[in-house]
């Protein structure tokens, strides 16, 4: 392919005696999907000219221009009329080249004292912080709606299940607040990633530092980091922080793949346990019955592309030396992404949650269904009539086989009956085999009890408040 006809003018060209090639230079640009980050890169553009105006590097009149030459860009931006160039590879230099444009050859010194190395680690952290807080407010929000639910269901009777078999009567409330739980730990990680990305790699110029007399602590604080990072190498090579993102990403989204699918069988006509308003479900295009939950079944299927970018993130990152190496480009197409697709869905699930509509009759049926109490049978052998649990469970097993056998619950045989399993049964017996009796009995610090539930909701939008008082 001929390059006679290239560019040869780039910001970094003196060193080349030829133009890229045209393949070449559409291959490793970057300004098609970085340029997401333009108004961090201004940002970070604006902090660094006041600093090399504070230790006498640029003249007040030149950081005035730079100013003043920034926001020019940046309202060319907003208003969609700035003129992006592959040729100028990525938004960093596509910022400055306008810039310089703009206001001629003082432009030129705002590079002075950094290197595209320590400016994309600052842009880039710049965009995951404000990221990570968006995604902090709707899932908050998403926990605020769940939690509503649970209090509004705390002695709604549902069965709780393992090896999806029925195992024992909980209530609807209790189930959301385990929701509630995991997105709590999802939220813990969100904040301690946040908290350890917020610093600034600023100065840190292209591996190991600048002659100039920077303020690095100035520009750091300009830019709301905690402080400045602490080695020039690390800083303008780690990426931990986009994999730490990626990793909660994962683990918010394998959450979120579990509640989903336990909407999806909820909302079947086999379980018929919630109904989702439709503005949340999709039809069919040849069964006019169906009502699919294709929220729920989305956010299941998008759990695997996040899952992919941590994994993307890792390889891109497990063999790299120190320090900047021209594989940290593809670091932002997963970052970016990943992000974007777990804020799309919390706000589907925070918009969604508080409007599922749960089924109370047929939850309770099911419920009474399976011999859900028989752990409770067990339970009142042992404390009431002082058999080894293990005796007693031999028992409760026969009783078991013979309502399996006859087609009644355990509720629903007679004294006489019950006795014949053990003696010792008497009419006390009955308040421990409702499915009322069963989860009020369970009135303990975690337990499915409604009066628990409901206290254990309230403790939860009091920890939110408190969170959101104390947000950065």
């Amino acid at each position: 392919m001929s390059t006679s006809d290239q560019d040869t003018s780039k910001l970094w060209g003196g060193r080349f005696s030829e133009a890229t090639d045209a393949f070449v230079q559409r291959f490793t640009a970057s300004v098609t999907f970085d340029q997401r980050m333009a108004e961090e890169d201004i940002r970070g553009s604006l902090a660094h000219a006041d600093m090399l105006c504070a230790v006498g590097v640029l003249s007040e009149e030149e950081c005035a221009e730079i100013h003043r030459g920034l926001e020019q860009v940046r309202a060319e931006i907003a208003a969609g009329e700035f003129p992006w160039s592959v040729e100028l590879e990525d938004v960093h230099m596509n910022i400055e080249s306008r810039l310089t444009q703009l206001i001629g050859s003082t432009g030129k010194k705002l590079h002075t004292g950094r290197s595209r190395n320590d400016q994309v680690a600052t842009d880039i952290r710049l965009w995951l912080r404000g990221a990570i807080d968006r995604i902090a407010s709707e899932l908050t929000r998403l926990q605020r709606g769940m939690i509503g639910l649970a209090t509004e269901n705390s002695d709604t009777i549902m069965p709780g299940f393992t090896h999806l078999q029925s195992a024992q009567p909980v209530t609807f409330g209790h189930h959301l607040l385990a929701w509630n739980e995991m997105l709590e730990r999802d939220y813990g990680r969100l904040m301690d990633c946040r908290a350890r990305m917020n610093q600034c790699p600023l100065g840190s110029a292209a591996l190991a530092g600048t002659t100039y007399p920077i303020d690095r602590a100035m520009t750091a604080a300009a830019l709301a980091f905690t402080r400045p990072t602490a080695n020039s190498l690390d800083s303008v090579s780690d990426r931990d922080f986009a994999i730490e993102f990626c990793s909660f990403a994962a683990l918010l989204m394998t959450h979120l793949s579990r509640m989903s699918e336990e909407l999806v069988l909820w909302t079947s006509a086999q379980f018929q346990f919630v109904e989702l308003p439709d503005r949340f479900c999709t039809g069919s295009s040849i069964m006019p019955q169906k009502k699919n939950p294709d929220v729920p079944e989305l956010v299941r299927g998008k759990t695997g592309r996040v899952n992919g970018h941590l994994v993307s993130l890792l390889t891109l990152m497990k063999s790299q030396p120190l320090a900047y190496n021209k594989d940290n480009q593809e670091d932002k197409e997963p970052l970016f992404d990943a992000a974007d697709t777990v804020l799309d869905c919390l706000r589907a699930f925070a918009d969604m949650v508080p409007a599922i509509r749960p089924r109370k009759a047929e939850m309770r049926e099911a419920a009474r269904r399976g011999f859900a109490t028989a752990t409770d049978l067990a339970d009142y052998l042992v404390v009431r009539k002082g058999l080894p649990f293990r005796d007693a469970h031999e028992v409760v097993g026969k009783a078991v086989a013979h309502g399996v056998e006859s087609g009644l619950d355990l509720s629903e045989m007679s004294l006489e009956t019950l006795q014949r399993f053990h003696p010792e049964i008497s009419d006390d017996v009955f308040e421990m085999l409702t499915l009322e009796g069963s989860v009020a009995a369970r009135n303990h610090l975690g337990g499915t009890a409604p009066e628990q539930v409901r206290t254990e909701a309230e403790a939860a939008l009091s920890h939110l408040q408190l969170r959101d008082s104390a947000q950065p």
